[in-house]
């Protein structure tokens, strides 16, 4: 468009704007994001850039899927470095929404993608992806993307965007993309920015572990427990200061426990750091990791 990037807090303007462009057959693209913008960001969104004629990109820190007691207040926050970045990337227009626009008073309609949510994160977050799937699919119905744009490392996230789009119908293709890392393998997430240098520099372990799971399942181990075992073993032994929540080896569509482990199953872990909470994924198969 090369028309510079527009700034639109406006519902109303921004849905405006998306029919027109989607009325005149240019194809549009969505990034949803909560902001303070990193490298696994400005990926989607120069992948987004390349397959779409106009870009959005959503930026709305989404109270709805904060639990009670969450980092919603002191969740990061820079608007000015991220519409820099956002107009580096090629964006076209940055919709900042306010929460009393997209929660107005009487506030009632939750999306709920059932089975899905409860499992993973959905047990240490009850009400999260509830609040994930209503904000998302309000975006949907606000901005009309053709295509919208997420990082596989919230891979349950892309999962339940991806059935909820599907069974309500919404005309739009949700893409995953590869988890970006720092050099030593710590999936970016805003949240790092919590973590002390010396919780930063054990936090590599937590895709080394999973890395090394992999490994024993390319090796021929395919026993779920046993796998599951090993990785939890492996964090006492290189991440002793974090509190593992969670880790599992899941069917990467369903999200089930699967046993025997096969290619393509998916080893998923949580786990709290100091302030921070990581979570990072990787498919047990041959080839690419992300």
């Amino acid at each position: 468009m090369g028309m510079g990037m527009q700034i639109i807090s406006s519902c109303t303007q921004a849905q405006k704007s998306c029919l027109e462009v989607r009325g005149s057959g240019r194809k549009l693209a969505l990034v949803p994001t909560m902001g303070f913008l990193h490298a696994g960001h400005e990926s989607l969104m120069h992948w987004a850039r390349k397959h779409s004629d106009l870009l959005v990109v959503s930026l709305f820190v989404n109270p709805a899927q904060f639990g009670p007691g969450e980092d919603l207040a002191r969740y990061p926050r820079d608007l000015e470095r991220d519409v820099q970045k956002a107009g580096k990337a090629g964006v076209d227009i940055l919709f900042t929404p306010e929460a009393e626009d997209l929660y107005p008073p009487g506030y009632a309609t939750w999306v709920e993608v059932e089975g899905l949510s409860s499992a993973l994160c959905g047990r240490f977050r009850p009400g999260h992806f509830r609040g994930v799937a209503t904000i998302v699919c309000k975006m949907f119905n606000l901005l009309c993307p053709h295509l919208a744009v997420f990082g596989q490392k919230d891979w349950q996230q892309l999962v339940i965007i991806r059935r909820m789009a599907r069974d309500l119908n919404i005309p739009v293709q949700v893409v995953g993309r590869p988890t970006l890392r720092e050099q030593d393998g710590l999936a970016m997430s805003s949240r790092n920015a919590y973590l002390s240098p010396e919780e930063r520099k054990a936090a590599s372990h937590v895709f080394q572990g999973l890395k090394q799971i992999r490994e024993e399942f390319l090796a021929g181990k395919t026993g779920r427990e046993e796998l599951e075992n090993l990785l939890r073993e492996y964090y006492r032994e290189n991440l002793p200061l974090a509190a593992v929540e969670y880790v599992r080896i899941v069917d990467a569509q369903t999200l089930e426990p699967t046993d025997p482990v096969r290619p393509g199953s998916l080893a998923v872990a949580a786990l709290k750091l100091g302030k921070a909470r990581l979570i990072d994924n990787i498919l047990l198969q041959e080839g690419v990791i992300s």
